[in-house]
């Protein structure tokens, strides 16, 4: 690096994928930079998730260490803040589930998607019943097929292929019935809470 540069400006010269060759080839600098690039996103992630600024740094650690360990990031599969924000979903996720059962994550995500740093007004608090009214209603619509294999991805972290097995199912069916239902709700909700 040209002694005129900051750590900042590399990294912002250098692509991702620039980024993720040289660590390939050994390069710890970049992952250094990478780091700077994606550790906010990755943190504020799992802190939003996880409720714990303990537990958050736990695992923005831990997905950087992965990435540089693993090296299963691929490009061509999509962009590197898409990886580390799918790994830290999965991880924290995981991380819910050996803190207490499906009881205390549904309690969690509620948490999170129904919290909000001040008192709600009775006008907020209205909209937001409305909402999860919405969307439950719109869940009933689904085949009990559709529903549970979305139910499963969603609040128990599984991937598609997980849900397969656990379910005994072919893969090319999980993924059928969870693109079918993503679209009727799609369909069905629009995009106000999708």
């Amino acid at each position: 690096m040209p002694p005129f540069m900051t750590r900042s400006d590399a990294a912002d010269s250098d692509s991702d994928r620039e980024l993720v060759l040289k660590l390939q080839a050994g390069d710890t600098d970049a992952l250094a930079l990478l780091y700077d690039r994606y550790a906010p996103m990755v943190y504020t992630l799992a802190l939003k998730m996880l409720q714990n600024a303990a537990e958050a740094e736990d695992l923005t650690q831990e997905a950087f260490v992965n990435f540089w360990q693993q090296q299963k990031y691929d490009p061509n599969r999509g962009s590197v803040g898409s990886y580390l924000a799918t790994y830290t979903r999965s991880r924290a996720l995981d991380r819910l589930r050996v803190g207490g059962g499906r009881r205390n994550i549904m309690k969690k995500v509620e948490r999170m998607t129904g919290a909000t740093p001040r008192p709600a007004t009775p006008l907020e608090q209205a909209a937001q019943s409305e909402r999860q009214q919405r969307l439950r209603e719109a869940l009933d619509r689904l085949s009990p097929a559709e529903r549970e294999v979305l139910e499963i991805a969603y609040f128990e972290g599984l991937s598609q292929s997980q849900i397969a097995q656990r379910l005994g199912l072919p893969l090319g069916t999980v993924k059928t019935r969870s693109r079918q239902g993503l679209l009727r709700l799609r369909d069905d909700l629009g995009n106000d809470l999708l």
